[in-house]
């Protein structure tokens, strides 16, 4: 099916894209072609200030362009959103900082939201211990973002609610080790691997707040809620990978006969009212999505700040078009045949990587 979304990507780098998937899912890492169009494009720096040399792109046009890449491929798709996303946290560092990070030849940032670690205070930084999982984009990243439990002596340090006091770091590659630890069937080339940090200091300056009253540039893009601006991103790549794989679903159905009608597959009535059937639902839950990002885009970039409703409605309807887009792959793979099961295959590249970004914790049904 016509995926607008693509309209966003040079047709050529598409298949520059479309053309090293296969062998990138197979060696488990991006290929080095789709590695050099993420820096060359300046996709990985597109959520960064400008102040820092990042393009600070309007946040719907970034969820647009990620959307179109994970339509072509899954796990560049997801590099793509989570080093991007991981960018967008240099509008929360001390300006001078931030630019030193940005200004780092073919910078990515990748990371880690979880709080495995602990950081005790020492001097004027932090001395870092811990491990965290899940860094889309490892083996080429530069920096790595992590959450870490504060100390003091050995000690924790405590909220005025009682609970650990929990700061965001940012933290060269140089002090951090990789633990190959991706195993999964789908993504496979997003190499999402655990990393680990064992004692080593960082000034203060490389830790910062997630907050729009922390943030350090001035665009709108630091004041858009860091939850609102995960849900989208993940949505769309999601969106994406769905998009492919109805296309890719539609080819296999016009090649095969349905064994008891004995007619093609696309002339049984029911079979085609169902493929129309998930098609409508997913441009329609897909225009939802969009009419809600831009709307809550424009309240932030004329000033205001998204209400609790609002947050709600982002993410209300990127758990809708997740939701959508199960329902259509999930609804439409029996009709494929063996042929969508083979591993070499690009329909069941499409349906791994699809199942395994929606396993994200924020996708939850």
């Amino acid at each position: 099916m016509p995926h607008a979304a693509i309209d966003l990507l040079f047709e050529r780098d598409a298949r520059r894209i479309a053309r090293h998937a296969q062998v990138a899912d197979a060696a488990r890492f991006l290929h080095p072609v789709q590695q050099a169009l993420l820096h060359r494009r300046g996709w990985l720096t597109m959520l960064a200030p400008r102040s820092a040399g990042g393009a600070e792109l309007p946040l719907p046009q970034v969820v647009r362009l990620e959307e179109a890449v994970a339509a072509v491929d899954g796990s560049m798709g997801w590099v793509l959103t989570l080093c991007a996303g991981a960018g967008w946290f240099a509008g929360f560092l001390e300006p001078e900082l931030a630019q030193a990070i940005i200004g780092t030849p073919r910078v990515c940032l990748g990371g880690s939201g979880a709080a495995t670690g602990y950081a005790e205070e020492e001097g004027d930084g932090y001395r870092i211990t811990g491990s965290w999982d899940y860094a889309s984009g490892a083996p080429m990243a530069t920096h790595f973002t992590l959450n870490a439990r504060l100390q003091r002596d050995g000690q924790p340090l405590l909220d005025a609610d009682g609970k650990p006091r929990i700061r965001a770091f940012l933290v060269p590659a140089a002090l951090v080790q990789l633990v190959p630890s991706w195993t999964s069937i789908g993504m496979r080339a997003s190499a999402s691997h655990s990393y680990r940090i064992d004692g080593q200091w960082i000034a203060k300056e490389h830790g910062f707040t997630i907050d729009a009253s922390a943030a350090t540039a001035g665009g709108p893009l630091y004041r858009y809620p860091f939850y609102s601006l995960a849900y989208v991103t993940l949505a769309a790549n999601v969106a994406g990978m769905a998009a492919h794989f109805m296309q890719l679903a539609e080819e296999c159905m016009r090649h095969r006969r349905h064994a008891r009608a004995g007619l093609p597959l696309l002339e049984v009535p029911e079979v085609a009212a169902m493929l129309q059937g998930k098609k409508d639902a997913f441009i329609a839950a897909r225009t939802r999505f969009y009419a809600v990002l831009d709307d809550s885009w424009a309240q932030v970039a004329g000033g205001a700040a998204l209400d609790a409703d609002a947050m709600l409605a982002v993410q209300e309807r990127s758990l809708e078009l997740v939701a959508v887009c199960r329902a259509a792959v999930d609804g439409l793979y029996p009709y494929c045949g063996l042929y969508a099961a083979r591993e070499d295959s690009t329909i069941n590249r499409v349906w791994r990587d699809f199942h395994t970004a929606g396993q994200h914790a924020l996708l939850l049904p």
